[in-house]
């Protein structure tokens, strides 16, 4: 019997050693990257280049009916019942901490809603747009015509690809199925904003491989290369996003982030771009 017993904990420091050797190698390729000061840098672009505002301020009117018809919604059927729960764990202080909770949940649908039905557009022209003023023009033609002039976002024309599907059912369930991990205190909220910031994370980039005409396989070869830096790029921007009221303006700010590292990565100014890029750029030119 111990050594059933002797064995199976020799089989569970094993799997543990993998797991942090795994995990200390995605922190390690994250930090080098350093992908997760670029949700920050975006605040900064965004805020320093005017003319990247346009496209939300065009969406400001719908966005704000909408946040205000889901936060009001959301407290209406959700507070009460999510309040008896919290009250078994966090006792007096569930009044407040369910509100907290509330509104974290009232951000992500907002955010899910208005990335899917109402901002796709303006999210691929900031996408745009910030490259154009990074001078990665001749990577945007690939996916719209251009017209002359100094202004990034007045030089956008006709998208002739565009990367965003107008509804995403996984994205949504997949959300419904981590939003429990919430109840945990600390740990489920760790591991909901991990799981969230994965899937986020293996997306920022679409429009970035749709320019660069990037076989599915060659997109899925870059992400397993570097799923530590997406990885901590998600995770920063599923915790901007959850931000309660300015999740919109994160979206945006998060687009502009997702395109300097783009043009980063172009102009190979990332540790990322060590030897990977180059060859699935030969690559890309074989396919064509």
């Amino acid at each position: 019997m111990s050594g059933v017993v002797e064995s199976v904990q020799a089989k569970a420091q094993e799997v543990a050693k993998e797991d942090y050797d795994r995990a200390k190698a995605l922190i390690n390729d994250a930090a080098k990257s350093g992908s997760y000061l670029y949700p920050i840098k975006g605040i900064f672009y965004f805020l320093s280049h005017r003319s990247l505002w346009k496209p939300l301020l065009k969406k400001l009117a719908p966005i704000v009916t909408l946040s205000v018809g889901v936060v009001t919604g959301m407290f209406f059927f959700t507070y009460v019942p999510q309040l008896a729960l919290m009250t078994f764990v966090n006792g007096p202080l569930a009044v407040l901490t369910t509100a907290v909770l509330v509104l974290n949940e009232s951000s992500a649908v907002i955010s899910f809603l208005s990335r899917n039905f109402v901002m796709q557009d303006a999210l691929l022209d900031t996408f745009d747009g910030t490259l154009i003023s990074r001078d990665a023009t001749n990577l945007v033609s690939e996916g719209r015509e251009l017209k002359p002039g100094r202004d990034p976002m007045q030089r956008l024309g006709k998208v002739l690809k565009n990367p965003f599907q107008r509804f995403s059912p996984k994205a949504l369930i997949r959300y419904v199925m981590y939003l429990p991990l919430n109840f945990i205190p600390v740990v489920g909220t760790v591991a909901f904003i991990v799981l969230q910031g994965r899937s986020r994370g293996s997306t920022v980039h679409d429009r970035y491989f749709q320019l660069k005409r990037w076989s599915p396989s060659q997109k899925a070869q870059w992400l397993s290369k570097h799923t530590g830096p997406y990885l901590a790029f998600g995770v920063l921007a599923t915790l901007l996003d959850m931000i309660p009221v300015a999740s919109v303006f994160f979206s945006f700010t998060n687009a502009v982030g997702a395109a300097l590292w783009a043009a980063d990565i172009e102009n190979k100014e990332t540790e990322m771009t060590d030897g990977t890029a180059p060859g699935l750029r030969e690559a890309a030119k074989k396919a064509e």
